[in-house]
């Protein structure tokens, strides 16, 4: 009966996870001799799992076997939580990890039988993984948990061997649910060793992805952006620095680079977050309504009030702005605007873009929020700037006419720290975030060198001219904060 095989289930799981306790409380044992006494037992009790759930039904009833499945990671997750708040900080990972992962590769044996189930099995851990994220419920787990979400076949069934793409919205909800545990620790710059632990490891994940699927992260680098704080520049970085396989990235050092000639420039990237969605109903409505019309004025200065946190929820997030409604606005104007001028018959430029509804709402935020609301701003428009697209080609002239235009050097003061702080940081760097960076202080009509804040002191002097140095190939004339080669970025 269903009763009689919970139990047995959860009676297994808990005598294999009792054993491995007493064998690592052993003293003076080998540990690598300790590990293969609790491997051994976890493994024969993996191996009686994965029979049963290849055999359970007949041989074309999926359903059976994937019920059982089911129940079974549900049932050493239950063991897992219980386990985790009754042990407390004496809470082992070891038997959880070792019988999940064993168990995942033996569902993913080349098996005619359990080749009928696949999908279900990804599905199933998935679901199993939501459950015992890194947040409140299992902090005990989050290493393990990390182990099994990037391990190499996890990782090469959910993202390659899935046709149709259809594994990539489950991992992008298991990395985001990882970035927002990260959250408070990193906003915070609190990393004591073990949390900073979990963030190399989510580093390394990251560069893995940029290595081997960058599509993925070009997709939801939306998504990612979203959750991860303002200032973890490089991981960041690390997202927008992905481009498309079949792409070849124009050299940004190349002098007279025509940005606009390039074919790709006028390409949308492909875009899987709903951004329109997030924005609250009634204040879309306001916002379609200036788009269309340039008016009323009043929607312009009840704007930075719109974007708010209210009271109540600003403790929570520890943010007096709302980053995911910033985020969403800046693409929503953004994507209108591109659509404005297309269908005038132009491309983006700084004169096209210029006196218009979508970029008197820019204008108005970089002027009208106080120096938070402005770097946010700044920064959802610098997460834009990737490879070569159209919504990199239309931010980049944005931030530029933003600078050019701006009434107070405070404001191009800040749009220099937005690109500068992700420059500064270890490669990889966004393609569209040099060609910005390159324009900027190349272009005589920004005036960058002249500028109060490049010389207020000799120490942010010598930063301006070293990033410079790495940023210009071609001899310029000192004033232009010119080198004679290009040298890697400053670290």
């Amino acid at each position: 009966t269903d009763d009689l095989i919970t139990r047995f289930f959860r009676m297994s799981t808990q005598m294999c996870v009792d054993l491995c306790y007493r064998a690592l409380a052993e003293q003076n044992n080998n540990p690598t001799l300790v590990r293969a006494k609790c491997f051994h037992t976890l493994d024969a009790f993996v191996r009686l799992i994965a029979l049963l759930v290849k055999h359970s039904g007949d041989q074309q009833n999926t359903i059976t076997k994937v019920n059982l499945l089911n129940k079974v990671l549900g049932i050493v997750a239950g063991v897992l939580l219980i386990d985790h708040d009754v042990r407390a900080t004496d809470f082992q990972q070891v038997p959880y990890h070792r019988i999940f992962i064993m168990l995942f590769l033996e569902l993913n044996a080349p098996d005619q039988i359990l080749e009928t189930i696949n999908f279900q099995v990804l599905t199933a851990y998935c679901n199993m993984l939501s459950i015992l994220k890194p947040a409140k419920v299992a902090p005990g787990f989050a290493y393990a948990w990390l182990e099994i979400v990037s391990h190499r076949v996890f990782i090469g069934r959910i993202l390659s061997l899935t046709p149709q793409q259809k594994g990539w919205p489950m991992y992008a909800q298991l990395l985001t649910a990882l970035f927002k545990f990260l959250s408070p620790f990193l906003r915070n710059a609190e990393l004591a060793k073990p949390v900073h632990r979990l963030y190399r490891g989510t580093l390394r994940v990251l560069l893995v992805l940029l290595h081997d699927f960058p599509e993925f992260l070009c997709d939801y680098h939306y998504g990612f952006c979203d959750v991860i704080p303002p200032n973890c520049i490089q991981m960041r970085n690390l997202i927008l620095s992905a481009f498309p396989r079949n792409m070849r990235l124009p050299d940004p050092f190349t002098p007279n680079l025509k940005v606009d000639m390039l074919p790709e420039i006028s390409i949308a990237p492909r875009m899987v977050t709903n951004f329109a969605a997030l924005i609250k109903p009634s204040f879309k409505k306001d916002l379609d309504s200036y788009l269309k019309n340039r008016a009323p004025v009043s929607f312009l200065s009840e704007l930075r009030t719109n974007l708010q946190n209210t009271s109540s929820n600003a403790a929570d997030a520890g943010m007096r702005y709302n980053i995911s409604m910033i985020n969403a606005l800046v693409m929503y104007v953004g994507t209108q605007a591109i659509q404005f001028i297309r269908a005038k018959g132009h491309s983006p430029s700084m004169s096209s873009i210029a006196h218009s509804s979508h970029m008197d709402i820019f204008q108005n935020l970089a002027v009208d929020m106080d120096t938070e609301g402005r770097y946010l701003f700044l920064n959802c428009i610098a997460n834009q700037l990737r490879y070569p697209n159209s919504h990199t080609h239309y931010y980049s002239c944005c931030l530029l006419y933003l600078f050019a235009e701006a009434n107070t050097e405070a404001i191009q003061e800040q749009i220099t720290r937005v690109l500068l702080e992700r420059l500064i940081v270890n490669r990889p760097h966004p393609w569209g975030l040099l060609i910005t960076f390159i324009e900027l202080i190349k272009n005589p009509t920004f005036k960058f060198w002249s500028h109060e804040f490049v010389h207020c002191a000799p120490e942010i002097q010598k930063l301006f001219e070293s990033v410079a140095r790495s940023c210009m190939v071609a001899s310029q004339p000192r004033q232009e904060g010119a080198a004679d080669q290009p040298a890697t970025t400053a670290e």
